[in-house]
């Protein structure tokens, strides 16, 4: 394929891309990530592709990886509602406690941080909003246009993914 015939199928492409995305992620700034990653990467194999085949499912296929890539990226940095891990201090050390009991406290925190980490992005995204940032469901609807029950049902999953994980995380 050429450089030429690659841009005239380009732009479907990229809306392709941002619809994975979109589902993906939730909003429209990793979206625009996914779409941009996915095209670069399409255009290093530009000359390995057969201008006459369909493209949609290669480019499908091209910004699920994507996605995948820039949650493992940003789980190798171990963001909580835009923090690193490390910044946001597990509960003040009691007065009494002993050192084993503040190294529990520090274990279910980073246990908390990893099971946040390993939720789907748009659990976690809301999840966020209603457990860390304590923002109503009206002002998450409004934010999102997602419906406030579904919204509850979604954070009640994650609410349910969160504690599962840190239950057996501790069991180890």
């Amino acid at each position: 394929m050429t450089q030429e015939e690659f841009e005239h199928i380009a732009p479907a492409l990229r809306e392709l891309m941002l619809s994975v995305g979109r589902s993906f992620f939730g909003n429209d700034d990793d979206a625009e990530d996914v779409a941009q990653e996915g095209l670069v990467a399409l255009l290093r194999f530009i000359d390995r592709m057969d201008a006459a085949s369909k493209h949609e499912a290669l480019a499908i296929r091209v910004a699920k990886h994507c996605c995948m890539d820039i949650v493992r990226k940003r789980k190798s940095n171990l963001f909580v509602s835009g923090r690193q891990a490390e910044d946001i201090a597990p509960p003040g050390r009691d007065v009494g406690a002993s050192p084993h009991e503040d190294l529990e406290a520090k274990e279910l925190h980073q246990a908390m941080n990893q099971a946040v980490q390993n939720l789907k992005p748009s659990e976690r995204r809301l999840f966020e909003m209603r457990q860390i940032e304590g923002l109503p469901l009206d002002e998450i609807s409004k934010q999102t246009n997602i419906a406030k029950p579904s919204i509850k049902s979604i954070v009640s999953a994650a609410r349910k993914k969160v504690f599962e994980e840190i239950k057996e995380r501790l069991r180890k």
